[in-house]
């Protein structure tokens, strides 16, 4: 059986700038223009961290499926997989429709298997003076799924869609939900891709100028 240490469960699985959770697990396969791309949910663990990080679930929640993928790790290993093919069939859906491209019947066929899955958990339940939807059985191991696949549905087919971007980054390409007034955010985030792209072009400057007054 393995144990986590507490640190350990809480690391973070990256940093959140999409907007949207859907978003956020598309970027979850970091460096996507490079040969060999980074994948950031390595393990179960890897994916109910992100689950905590991004509020899918509680720390309860998050705290039984470390113990429960420690006791089933296969079971894990298999639902780790599925989370990789759905990772993937929204990523191409959203990539080809930023590019007006029909999306792939597959990809979209992947989607709506889970979408129905997860419908097949979503319930209705009373809180206070008003109802919420409630998906009932967090302790599945499917369960930091459903809210990313009826995000992902959600944000298709919303207006929401035509601010999704790419940061023009060559070497990242994170996706994000461009929220600015003018909705002209070029950079998934400034203080890092935005930085290193001032940081070439401020070099580049510089070094033309050098070769002009030689």
């Amino acid at each position: 059986m393995v144990q986590l240490k507490t640190a350990e469960r809480r690391k973070p699985v990256l940093d959140l700038i999409g907007g949207d959770v859907c978003l956020d697990f598309i970027n979850t396969l970091d460096d996507r223009p490079r040969e060999r791309p980074t994948e950031l949910l390595n393990s179960y663990y890897d994916l109910v961290r992100f689950g905590g990080q991004t509020g899918i679930l509680t720390a309860a929640q998050a705290e039984h499926l470390f113990q429960k993928a420690s006791d089933r790790p296969e079971e894990a290993a298999r639902a780790l997989g599925h989370a990789h093919k759905l990772r993937e069939a929204i990523y191409q859906i959203f990539e080809a429709l930023m590019n007006k491209r029909p999306a792939p019947q597959a990809a979209m066929n992947a989607l709506n298997a889970n979408l129905r899955d997860s419908a097949m958990h979503l319930q209705l339940v009373q809180s206070r003076e008003r109802c919420a939807w409630r998906f009932d059985d967090p302790a599945s191991f499917h369960a930091v799924l459903w809210p990313i696949a009826r995000a992902a549905a959600s944000l298709l087919a919303s207006d929401r869609l035509a601010l999704v971007r790419t940061c023009l980054s060559p070497t990242c390409q994170w996706y994000f939900l461009d929220t600015s007034k003018n909705h002209r955010r070029r950079w998934c985030d400034m203080a890092k891709c935005g930085n290193r792209a001032k940081a070439r072009s401020f070099y580049r400057r510089k070094r033309s100028q050098h070769e002009d007054s030689e």
